[in-house]
């Protein structure tokens, strides 16, 4: 019962979002779509042609893609299966003994034999031998012409009657055995003449009567005949032997189908038909299934975004950079698939579209963005899986690579694995298939690799200045100290520049702590007191030899000067031009902090009507995990580097009082960060600031480091 009212509260949710949502985001998505559908229309879907038998071609069409002429490759395994079957039958190794016949003729011979016995009326237990009568033999000669058309005459039966009934017997034996003998070693069609030879020669060497002969010679013309029949199995092998040999007819990509001007033939419209180019009107079920194959295709990035990037639906910029780099890496994918080289989709740009997106954006969307990219190209290249899989493993870890970039190399690097694993894709399906050309190309994963990182590397800064996104090469450009703003720094406030990398190192290790952006975190860091620069001296942390201006002003003139940095700095950031997202340190990194000191020494001073709200930062408070992560840092350092003897112990309770204090105060209120995580930032932060305020031996007086460590000569 619980979950039908959580998915209930859940749909209303996105539907009250849905309804929130600007008309802008609705035009962009109106936008990639129809790009995505227009290149799948031209990309997927052929264009048919209207044509009829007889009609002149008023165009000249070319196939599509690359692909096996079915109905010709059959017709040409038809031809050759029945040569193959001709050939088999002409072949007398092809042929066996038909057992059938010889069975036939043993059984014929019993019963011409039993004939005979019974018009002879033999009778086993008389000796005495008397012709049978004229009667009988004359019946029994019709009966055996008529039945088996043996032509005896009335000797030769009156001469076998005259035998004794062992003689009839070893008689039939032996004709029987005859016949039978050059049945079993098969008479084949056209050499019965040559059967009846061989008959006739063992007749005339036995040395039995004229009549006996004859009569064994007229069975024998009368039961020898062809008995040889084809092996169907054998005639099945060469037929499907002939079949398999027959190479498929294949349609080459750009050829020709038919010229303007052909009488248009019936094979030319079987050709047509099968691929898939003759039109009989409008095909709507194709355009409705390309406007369905798209919308889910889009939903992907669009369920990710409602699910957990929701705040980027209402910025628009970043809308249009993801909607522009699909739509262009689709265009490029199908510029590729009209080159005569269906080998060029292996450098479908899949993995630049993840390393964009991965910089530019966010690295999650980045395999969402891939995974919608590789379908497409697979769709694009005809629907082929190879096509898909490789491009598709070669943009996941363009993205694994890329998520978390600390230097400009490491971009290079990872068009060199994106074209190693993408050349492995390839090599593994090749070895699975036994497609040795698959293998050939692989050569192609590289190429795509490496070019992927050249293109990102050139067209990086010029996306970042177009929607004004930092990316993290942009970050790494500003956290370098030859940068003209931290050169002020350093040299104008040496000791809010030596702070400010103190925060950033703190900021840093919290941040890889709990998963967040420690790049982000640090450079934020570094530029987050810049303000500083305007009034150097009313720091502490550059008040070195020199008395504190502060002891001679009163705690609210003194809270405006020190509160001032904020504004000061944010002055700085629009004169550097440094992004926004660098910027919103500057203004967070105090939130709504309390000025402690001076407001306490206003108490002091007798002023009991003193505004707390007069002596706070303007905020706003940090709103995401990198914000409040700086903010800690900077009152963490500032406060361990005032301790007089610092202790890990006295470090780490110093460290979870001033995050306990700031969570108490309410200024981690507006951002995303759990006790778990506020657990491992302290962590992180005593870990640092112990390694940097770690104990030093104390060198007696007059006796350098060297001579300790007996290094001076």
């Amino acid at each position: 019962m619980s979950k039908k009212p959580a998915l209930k509260d859940t749909t209303g949710k996105a539907m009250s979002f849905l309804r929130r949502t600007s008309v802008r985001t609705w035009v962009l998505g109106l936008a990639v779509f129809l790009g995505f559908f227009v290149i799948l229309l031209f990309g997927v879907l052929p264009g048919g042609v209207d044509l009829v038998v007889g009609q002149v071609s008023p165009v000249e069409v070319m196939a599509p893609n690359t692909t096996v002429h079915r109905a010709e490759t059959q017709r040409l395994q038809d031809e050759a299966a029945r040569a193959a079957v001709r050939q088999a039958s002409e072949d007398p190794a092809n042929y066996q003994v038909n057992q059938a016949s010889i069975i036939y003729a043993e059984e014929n011979l019993h019963e011409v034999f039993a004939v005979l016995e019974s018009a002879m009326q033999v009778d086993v237990d008389t000796t005495d031998i008397e012709p049978p009568p004229a009667q009988l033999i004359e019946a029994a000669v019709a009966e055996i012409s008529q039945r088996w058309n043996v032509q005896l005459t009335a000797p030769v039966v009156t001469a076998l009657g005259r035998k004794q009934s062992d003689d009839i017997a070893q008689i039939r034996l032996w004709i029987e055995s005859l016949i039978l003998s050059i049945l079993r070693e098969g008479i084949a069609t056209g050499t019965v003449d040559e059967a009846l030879a061989d008959l006739r020669r063992s007749v005339e060497g036995s040395g039995y009567s004229l009549e006996i002969r004859e009569l064994a010679l007229a069975l024998g013309r009368a039961f020898l005949a062809p008995n040889m029949i084809l092996d169907p199995e054998k005639v099945e092998q060469a037929r499907q032997a002939a079949v398999r040999a027959v190479e498929p007819v294949t349609i080459i990509q750009g050829e020709v189908i038919l010229r303007r001007g052909d009488v248009v033939r019936p094979e030319h419209i079987q050709t047509l038909d099968e691929l898939g180019l003759r039109r009989e009107g409008v095909d709507y079920l194709a355009a409705v299934g390309l406007v369905l194959f798209t919308l889910l295709l889009l939903a992907l990035p669009a369920v990710y975004l409602l699910q957990y990037q929701r705040v980027m639906l209402r910025q628009h910029h970043l809308l249009g950079l993801l909607g522009l780099v699909m739509v262009v890496v689709v265009l490029l994918v199908k510029i590729l698939d009209l080159i005569q080289w269906q080998a060029t989709l292996f450098l479908a740009p899949v993995a630049l579209a993840g390393m964009l997106v991965t910089l530019l954006l966010d690295s999650r969307l980045g395999l969402v963005t891939v995974m919608v990219l590789s379908i497409t190209a697979g769709v694009i290249g005809g629907y082929s899986f190879v096509i898909g899989f490789v491009v598709l493993a070669g943009g996941v870890a363009s993205v694994y690579t890329l998520s978390h970039i600390s230097q400009r190399g490491d971009l290079m690097r990872a068009g060199f694995i994106v074209g190693a694993i993408q050349f492995l894709a390839m090599l593994a399906l090749a070895l699975m298939r036994s497609d040795w050309t698959l293998a050939s190309q692989s050569y192609l994963a590289w190429v795509n690799g490496v070019m992927s990182s050249i293109v990102a590397i050139g067209f990086l800064p010029y996306l970042e200045s177009l929607f004004g996104i930092t990316s993290a090469i942009k970050l790494l450009e500003l956290s370098n100290p030859n940068q003209k703003l931290l050169r002020r720094l350093l040299m104008e406030t040496p000791g809010t520049y030596h702070h400010s990398i103190l925060v950033g190192n703190l900021a840093e290790a919290a941040a890889d702590a709990i998963g967040a952006d420690g790049l982000l975190a640090r450079v934020g860091a570094t530029y987050h007191d810049i303000g500083k620069l305007k009034r150097p001296f009313f720091f502490g942390e550059n008040q070195i030899g020199s008395d504190n201006p502060h002891d001679k002003m009163a705690p609210s003139l003194s809270t405006l000067i020190i509160t001032s940095h904020v504004k000061d700095g944010l002055e700085l950031a629009r004169e550097y031009k440094l992004p926004d997202v660098v910027t919103q340190f500057i203004a967070q990194h105090h939130g709504t902090d309390l000025v402690k000191y001076f407001f306490h020494r206003a108490r002091e001073q007798g002023h009991d009507a003193v505004d707390e709200a007069d002596f706070r930062y303007p905020g706003p408070k940090p709103q995401n995990k990198e914000l409040a992560i700086v903010s800690l840092a900077d009152a963490v350092e500032a406060a361990v580097r005032s301790l007089s003897k610092p202790t890990p112990g006295k470090i780490e309770g110093l460290v979870r009082k001033i995050v306990k204090d700031r969570l108490n105060d309410g200024q981690l209120d507006e951002c995303d960060l759990t006790f778990r995580e506020l657990d491992r930032i302290a962590q992180a932060f005593t870990t640092v600031l112990v390694g940097i305020f770690h104990a030093r031996v104390e060198y007696p007086e007059g006796i350098t480091k060297e001579d300790i460590e007996g290094k001076r000569r």
